[in-house]
């Protein structure tokens, strides 16, 4: 099965076309945009599937990031990957970026649970528990510094994300804690080899773990007419 993971959540917009019977990489684009994304991801599949010598036809799979992460670019990327699904009529996978950075450090430091952690701004976090096999021992949800701080402290776990130093830090006892990537997404690579193990089933739905900050102006809706 040729699988197509493609990546908005972060500053990143990403690429990768991943054979999941060989476990390879065919290959990938990466453009580090900060914004932009969506006029900028076409080119970058495009890019990925020229590179890995495959055509829309031959894809049999879809991955995306679903966040939470950057409230467009996740949007962007969720959008796409559910028209690629209907276009081609293949299965479409969401990958967590919580989950993503979990798998990179049990890769890194082997077997461990990970508490996956993002500084949100606002003095929030967002952040999820996974175990030593991946399972999620608890779900993505916001949590304040404090909160995260105490979940560290209450067993042996590593810490990953762009929030895992400021947790460590904020954690009371004397305790060292091993990190994985201090990042705000993985490497698209591995939402491509989390989503070729997973079974498909509901299509994938943007992680919003808050709402977005633009909201309607009240002052330009118009009234409903009565009948």
């Amino acid at each position: 099965m040729i699988l197509l993971a493609i990546d908005c959540a972060a500053s990143l917009c990403a690429a990768s076309v991943h054979d999941a019977d060989a476990g390879r990489e065919l290959g990938r684009s990466v453009r580090d945009l900060g914004k932009g994304h969506a006029e900028h991801l076409m080119a970058v599949v495009g890019e990925a599937l020229a590179q890995a010598g495959v055509a829309y036809a031959d894809l049999g799979r879809i991955a995306v990031s679903t966040g939470p992460g950057s409230f467009t670019g996740v949007r962007v990327a969720v959008s796409a990957a559910r028209g690629f699904s209907l276009a081609l009529k293949v299965p479409a996978v969401g990958v967590t970026t919580l989950e993503a950075l979990a798998a990179e450090t049990r890769a890194l430091l082997g077997p461990t649970t990970v508490l996956a952690a993002l500084d949100a701004g606002r003095e929030e976090i967002h952040a999820a528990v996974y175990d030593e096999k991946g399972q999620v021992l608890r779900q993505p949800g916001v949590l304040s510094l404090a909160e995260a701080a105490a979940i560290a402290a209450s067993g042996r776990m590593a810490l990953a994300g762009t929030a895992a130093r400021l947790v460590a830090d904020a954690v009371a006892v004397d305790k060292a804690f091993a990190f994985g990537p201090r990042l705000a997404t993985a490497d698209i690579g591995t939402y491509a080899r989390i989503a070729a193990g997973k079974e498909p089933g509901e299509r994938p739905r943007p992680v919003y773990l808050r709402a977005p900050d633009a909201k309607p102006q009240a002052g330009f809706v118009l009234p409903r007419e009565q009948k």
